[in-house]
């Protein structure tokens, strides 16, 4: 089991799960093929070690662990699984990034269909 960067993060970006990652396997992808986002970031399956550090980080509430993931994000999983031995990088976060309001969280989940 890995975890899952939903279509939640699609846009948000908020980075700040990639700085409690133990073992940096949270990416934002660098290269050319359009079947994997560029405007959100990715887990890749074979790194993660289900340690769930970047759950609780995550404002926009965009990250599951692939057993509760809610089945409107089935398709993330083969997603995240496509970053797998892709040109990537570990972003930093920009220090004063404000964090989202409950209020642009809700809405997001809105926008995707999605409800807690």
């Amino acid at each position: 089991m890995a975890y899952i960067i939903t279509k939640l993060c699609m846009d948000c970006k908020d980075i700040a799960c990639t700085q409690v990652c133990p073992v940096d396997c949270i990416y934002e992808y660098s290269g050319d093929d359009p079947s994997i986002p560029k405007n959100q970031l990715l887990i890749d399956p074979d790194e993660c070690i289900d340690c769930n550090a970047c759950v609780p980080e995550c404002p926009w509430e965009a990250i599951f662990a692939e057993d509760l993931l809610p089945e409107i994000f089935m398709e993330d999983i083969e997603v995240n699984a496509r970053i797998v031995d892709k040109p990537r990088l570990i972003p930093v976060r920009e220090p004063d990034k404000p964090l989202p309001t409950t209020e642009e969280v809700t809405a997001n989940k809105d926008k995707w269909g999605y409800s807690s």
